[in-house]
């Protein structure tokens, strides 16, 4: 519990500094939030390797494990990012985030996952790895149309300081599409391997909508590529994959687990 407590305090502290840097008109001191969130990280992968261990089965990668892993990935990612660059800004959603679903796993989650073998465990930590780096690329989505947004309407707030600018976002978004893709390409790939009956797997949902999610992606890529699409198309594009992506798997634990109370 001790340390689900100061993983979340330092997620939020960290996400704090980023939004009173947002919010001054002062300049922002470089990195300042990047310890907190770097010990956050360190200590929310560290609980679900400690609940692995207690666990028979290895890793849960059950609906709040997997929401909580996922949300890891995407702290991670921001943190990785934003020292390096001007995309620390996503961390004011990506921290948070990850507070609140290290929380729920806490609270909701701890259920024994089946002895899986390192093939079936990679695709799984392969799929949650695609996950997380799509989830960036749909906050990447939201952050580029309030960009265009504001700058279209000569809004010039304080937090635009903190996004590089809107061609280089856009650069950012693609490239972290396509590497978004790449992963679900090896996920569903992968995944096919171990497909017996769609039906008695309960597999038929997950498997149409992911294929549709990569569709969409791949869709996007190709017309990036061919006809230069950008700006509102690239957004909602990249939402409405991410929104099938999201109930492909989500959902469906969703329903597996929490409704109809199957493993």
């Amino acid at each position: 519990m001790t340390i689900v407590l100061i993983a979340i305090a330092l997620y939020l502290l960290a996400a704090g500094l980023l939004i009173r840097d947002l919010a001054s008109d002062a300049p922002a001191r470089p990195n300042h939030w990047l310890l907190p969130a770097c010990i956050g990280i360190v200590m929310h992968g560290g609980y679900h390797l400690w609940v692995a261990s207690r666990m028979s089965g290895g890793m849960d990668l059950h609906f709040y494990s997997a929401l909580s892993l996922v949300s890891l990935g995407m702290a991670a990612m921001t943190t990785l990012a934003g020292a390096r660059g001007r995309m620390a800004a996503l961390g004011v959603v990506a921290f948070p985030l990850a507070a609140l679903l290290l929380w729920l796993y806490h609270q909701h989650g701890h259920r024994p996952s089946e002895d899986l073998d390192w093939r079936l465990q990679l695709h799984a930590w392969m799929a949650l790895l695609a996950y997380a780096v799509l989830a960036i690329a749909a906050l990447l989505a939201l952050m580029l149309a309030a960009q265009e947004r504001a700058l279209r309407r000569r809004e010039f707030h304080r937090w635009l300081r903190a996004l590089p600018p809107l061609t280089e976002l856009e650069e950012v978004l693609f490239r972290t599409i396509a590497i978004g893709f790449g992963l679900l390409t090896a996920t569903l790939l992968t995944g096919v391997m171990f497909v017996e009956n769609l039906f008695a797997q309960h597999l038929v949902h997950k498997t149409v909508l992911s294929v549709l999610s990569w569709l969409v992606f791949g869709g996007l890529l190709l017309g990036r590529w061919r006809y230069g699409w950008r700006g509102g198309k690239a957004v909602r594009w990249t939402l409405v994959a991410m929104v099938l992506l999201l109930l492909a798997f989500f959902g469906s634990k969703f329903v597996l687990e929490l409704v109809l109370q199957r493993r």
